[in-house]
């Protein structure tokens, strides 16, 4: 430091020579400064486009393996290698800056005891500390503050680097910059105050000028930027804005789960639900697998509530845990099982990806509707799946047109069928054979809405049970259960205004089928339970044409017509919003038209649902077949 303090005495004796002012000397001192580091400028600008390049790169590398630290780290320590870029130069500028500073506290402080330099500028005394004189000595801080100021908003609005960070990044370090310059120019001389005022005006023009002729926008992808930045902040924002202490209990469950997972080697099979309400779609599938094979099942569900858990205490094959959405994003990437049973769609398009540690894993999609995937999933949700159950050859033959429409790898095509609409035609039966003589005699109406933007519940329900009122009708409304839970003031309005009708009411227990088995007509709009309903009881269906929810915008490029929209005609009558108030009249004609619908959607049913009956015996013999299949292939490879 010695040497440094020799030096730049040096270079201020003969500034202060040239100016015959203590104050200009200062500032021609930092300017020669300005001009004699501008070729690490010049590197740091270049360094910094060189970060911001790598950006998209680097914000998918951390979105592919979310969660993931040491997997992150190690694939941008292999860009920064590759780039050869240094993160920690843009450190070297600022270490240069408290060289300089020290070193020129020390001049001042040299100069100070020279008689013969003269240390008045504009009125200030350059030896003299604020914190010491006050009076007019205390500009010198708030110009210090005002200058750091100055080049914070710069920055942040033009520095390619800086630019790119958080708000919070930038304006905290603005708010920290700000501060330690008003608090150091409190108690250092008004000259060392000088130097800082000047070193930060100058090198906001510096910022320009090098912008000007080292401009990023002639390196950097900012559109590629801001898609990568935007496909990040999806992923940390799931899972909400809760934050969970660490020593919460749900999260300390969840920490022991992802243990517990990992600790088990040569996983065969792994299910995994996003809540409660999915395992219906296992259901027939797992209880085959348990009641026939010695396979254990691992399964995954979000839902700490999930019943799952209680069936698993019952079930030793059965290996349930509790893994949350942002863990789970890691837990996927490391899966190692053979084969991955999912009803979530969108593998790898989003958040949940493939796994990086075994290429073999077999994924597995299972439907969670009869209807067209085409129409209600998003373009490309099921592209990544190795294999797609489907539950009639509709669904089949939509897949197979998609892979030719847009020239993808061919996937495996189970002709699966529907477990659950096995379970509730069996449920419907012997429901049938208990029900009494006098129940059979009521005509019973129930009305489905589903849970989407302008369904029946926003559209048009007072019309529709307005009209039934009074017709001789029992009408059941059972509202999705997310009406109940996120529209409480519009349930409450619809309690309030049928609640005195003995004919009408209003169903929250979502817990029992028995009014699905019930209805002699359902009413509805795009609900999945129509297809449910009608090939369950061969009972038809009012569908109330709202508009349509329509997923996928390209659907029409598949040459499929959607199971949705051609198959209302066939079980049942469509009927416009606008004309609500006809509801009873069309409903009277699907009663009067029983037996002729009976018929043909048992007709339908045969036609477009897989093998009723038995679809569960036949997802779970592929799925053991599958497992046999790989678990041969390592035994082959060991003995070669």
């Amino acid at each position: 430091m010695e040497i440094v303090n020799q030096v730049l005495e040096w270079v201020m004796a003969k500034c202060y020579a040239l100016c015959h002012n203590y104050g200009y000397a200062i500032i021609l001192f930092t300017f020669l400064s300005k001009i004699v580091l501008l070729p690490l400028s010049v590197w740091v600008q270049k360094n910094s486009i060189k970060m911001v390049k790598i950006q998209p790169e680097m914000n998918f590398i951390k979105a592919k393996y979310f969660g993931d630290k040491d997997m992150i780290a190690e694939e941008q320590s292999k860009i920064f290698k590759r780039e050869k870029y240094n993160p920690f130069v843009s450190v070297v500028p600022l270490t240069v800056q408290i060289i300089l500073l020290l070193g020129l506290v020390h001049v001042i402080q040299a100069g100070i005891r020279d008689p013969k330099i003269h240390m008045d500028f504009f009125g200030l005394r350059l030896s003299l500390v604020p914190n010491d004189t006050r009076g007019m000595l205390l500009l010198s801080p708030i110009l210090a503050g005002l200058s750091a100021w100055v080049l914070c908003a710069a920055q942040n609005a033009s520095n390619v680097l800086q630019a790119e960070q958080s708000k919070r990044n930038k304006y905290g370090m603005m708010l920290l910059s700000v501060a330690l310059s008003v608090y150091l120019g409190w108690f250092v001389p008004v000259g060392v105050a000088l130097y800082w005022i000047a070193s930060n005006l100058m090198a906001v023009v510096q910022l320009y000028l090098l912008n000007w002729c080292i401009n990023p926008k002639d390196f950097i992808d900012y559109g590629q930027l801001e898609k990568s930045r935007q496909a990040l902040k999806g992923l940390e924002q799931i899972g909400g804005k809760k934050k969970r202490r660490f020593h919460d209990e749900e999260s300390r469950r969840e920490r022991a789960d992802y243990q517990r997972f990992f600790s088990v080697v040569n996983k065969h099979l792994v299910f995994y639900s996003e809540s409660s309400g999915f395992y219906k779609y296992y259901q027939g599938i797992i209880e085959y697998l348990l009641s026939h094979t010695n396979i254990h099942i691992h399964y995954i569900t979000s839902d700490p509530k999930d019943a799952v858990f209680a069936l698993g205490q019952t079930q030793k094959q059965l290996k349930t845990y509790y893994i949350a959405e942002k863990k789970l994003i890691t837990l996927m990437m490391k899966m190692d099982a053979d084969v991955v049973v999912m009803t979530m769609p969108d593998l790898e398009n989003y958040h949940i990806k493939r796994s990086y540690v075994r290429e073999d894993t077999e994924y597995i999609y299972v439907p969670h509707g009869m209807g067209s995937n085409n129409l209600t999933l998003r373009k490309a949700a099921l592209d990544h799946f190795d294999t797609v159950f489907c539950t009639g050859k509709h669904q089949k033959e939509e897949v197979e047109k998609t892979e030719t429409a847009y020239g993808l790898p061919k996937k495996h095509t189970v002709e699966f069928g529907y477990p659950l609409l096995d379970r509730m035609r069996k449920n419907y039966a012997d429901w049938d054979k208990q029900l009494p003589e006098s129940a059979r005699r009521e005509k019973t109406v129930l009305v489905a809405p589903s849970w989407q933007k302008d369904n029946i519940m926003d559209n048009c329900l007072f019309e529709i049970l307005e009209s039934l009122r009074g017709k001789g009708y029992r009408v059941i409304v059972r509202p999705h259960p997310q009406h109940v839970r996120h529209q409480p003031d519009k349930m409450e309005r619809l309690k309030e205004r049928f609640d005195k009708e003995e004919e009408i009411q209003i169903q929250t227990d979502f817990s029992s089928n028995r009014t699905v088995f019930e209805a002699d007509v359902v009413i509805t709009d795009w609900s999945d339970i129509a297809y449910e309903y009608a090939f369950t009881t061969y009972r038809p269906v009012l569908f109330v044409n709202t508009p349509m929810k329509v997923m996928n915008p390209e659907y029409e490029k598949i040459a499929v017509k959607p199971f949705n929209i051609w198959m209302r005609e066939e079980i049942g009558k469509v009927l416009e919003p606008e004309h609500a108030a006809r509801a009873a009249g069309v409903v009277e004609e699907l009663f009067a038209s029983m037996e002729y619908y009976q018929e043909k959607i048992a007709g339908l049913a045969d036609a477009y649902v897989y093998h009723a009956g038995s679809s569960a015996k036949v997802g779970a013999e592929y799925i053991i077949g599958q497992i046999q299949k790989k678990a041969e292939e390592r035994k082959k490879g060991k003995t070669l």
